[in-house]
């Protein structure tokens, strides 16, 4: 009996080969048939559309949809599984055999990277092949040429968390910083405001005892007249009660006494408060009145950009050497190793204006630069490089172009001033202290434009001039 189990099975294997999924390795289940003529399961070769659109035995390509139910093949897939009592269940190949062939894995194709079998030679014939031994100490040094890059950028991350480390410190300092800047600011311009308050005071209660003594003065010299027209009064009624002959003797005399010469009172002009000077638009004419105690500048620095050689004021309107490198992240606006420091504002259109006094600094670059300008290595200034600029050095005044022209000046200018018109493309540069005109350059701006400082590595510092404030009403 056993031997005709065996039997069977022997006479069944041939045909099981031929109904077999060469992908799942499975009866095939819902068969379909590509135009090369190879047959899959519906799913298999849904699964494999997944990853390119190719036969995955003969590898011609074929398009989506071109895939056509083969129900003869699904029939006979069928009588097989009734007649054998063949399950599902049936012993897969094992890893180390070739999934389509069933023959164990010897070699190694260098292109696609698998292992794979004999009978697989000829789906790969134009394709490098290799024994597995010759393969696996490949992939091993390629493999170990990605773990030493990768341990690199572990090394290299790490360094990574420091530096962020050390830039969370930096914000909280500059948060400290600012914090202390914009209390003392409030507090300075609320002493201000209290001054002003009492100012306002002082002059409201001035007045309203100036006006409170001007009426009571009325009020008593009325009350003195109120007692002179009583006697006045008691004096003709006391003769009128005289006889006739006494009193008609008497009647000149008593017309002269019943004359009264003073005015009557009343309110004079400008007796009240004068509100509208103490409240009216009281808002405005403190603002008004604020601007004595208010600084306005046209450009601040950007410390965020400033090379870690140079030191800022705290209200960013001055720049110097710093006396030591300065610990700053290296954030990518920031220039190093160039000495420069930008505005905190870009431009892109209109007219702009500010001076920059330079004093007696022996070397120095003012100008304007596109925001795209290299900022993490050294670079010669010109305007081929995106500055626009002039600059002193070793006591020669330049234009700091391509060509690099001397800039004659009849006085060393101590203050420069720089005019920028974006819609024209035009930056002029000015002698600030004599207004004379020294040189403007051309350009068609395309980007954001910044104005560039180039204090050098000097004691002296570089210092934004204040900028003049007019309120215009209608």
């Amino acid at each position: 009996m056993a031997d005709s189990m065996d039997e069977d099975m022997e006479d069944t294997q041939p045909l099981q080969q031929d109904l077999t999924c060469p992908v799942c390795q499975g009866i095939f289940q819902d068969p379909v048939l590509l135009p090369c003529s190879h047959s899959f399961c519906r799913e298999c070769q849904h699964r494999s559309l997944q990853y390119n659109k190719k036969c995955p035995v003969c590898r011609e390509v074929f398009e989506e949809g071109q895939a056509i139910s083969n129900r003869a093949l699904s029939s006979a897939c069928e009588t097989f599984l009734k007649q054998t009592n063949w399950r599902s269940s049936h012993k897969r190949p094992s890893e180390d055999t070739c999934n389509l062939h069933l023959k164990p894995l010897e070699l190694y194709c260098e292109k696609d990277e698998e292992p794979v079998c004999v009978e697989c030679v000829t789906l790969h014939s134009t394709h490098r092949l290799l024994p597995l031994k010759d393969g696996a100490p490949k992939c091993k040094k390629e493999l170990s040429f990605k773990v030493r890059i990768f341990e690199k950028k572990v090394e290299t991350y790490k360094n990574m968390t420091h530096k962020l480390g050390n830039t969370v410190d930096y914000i909280k300092n500059q948060a400290g910083q600012a914090e202390t800047l914009i209390k003392a600011e409030f507090q300075r311009l609320h002493e201000v405001l209290v001054t002003e308050e009492a100012l306002r005071l002082k002059a409201l209660a001035t007045e309203e005892e100036e006006k409170l003594a001007a009426i009571q003065e009325l009020i008593t010299n009325t009350n003195m007249d109120i007692v002179a027209l009583k006697e006045l009064i008691d004096t003709l009624k006391k003769e009128m009660g005289n006889d006739d002959l006494p009193l008609l003797k008497n009647f000149q005399n008593l017309k002269r006494q019943a004359q009264w010469t003073h005015d009557d009172p009343c309110l004079p002009n400008d007796s009240l408060l004068d509100m509208s000077k103490h409240v009216g638009a009281l808002s405005f004419k403190i603002w008004e009145n604020m601007q004595a105690h208010v600084k306005y500048y046209p450009v601040v620095l950007n410390p965020n950009t400033a090379t870690p050689w140079l030191s800022l004021s705290p209200d960013l309107t001055s720049v110097k050497e710093s006396p030591e490198l300065l610990t700053t992240p290296e954030n990518p606006e920031r220039f190093d190793p160039c000495i420069f420091v930008l505005g905190a504002e870009g431009y892109t259109s209109g007219k702009h204006r500010w001076d920059v006094i330079v004093g007696d600094s022996p070397k120095w670059i003012v100008g304007v630069c596109k925001e795209s300008v290299a900022r993490k290595k050294k670079f010669t200034v010109s305007t081929n490089r995106g500055v626009w600029s002039i600059g002193l050095s070793k006591g020669v005044y330049t234009v700091l172009t391509q060509e690099r022209s001397e800039l004659q000046v009849q006085q060393r200018p101590e203050r420069i001033r720089i005019k920028l018109n974006m819609d024209k493309g035009e930056v002029s540069f000015w002698d600030g202290g004599t207004a004379k005109h020294l040189i403007t350059l051309k350009h068609e701006f395309n980007e954001r434009i910044f104005p560039i400082f180039g204090p050098g590595l000097h004691s002296t510092p570089m210092i934004l001039a204040q900028g003049k404030m007019a309120v215009h009403t209608s």
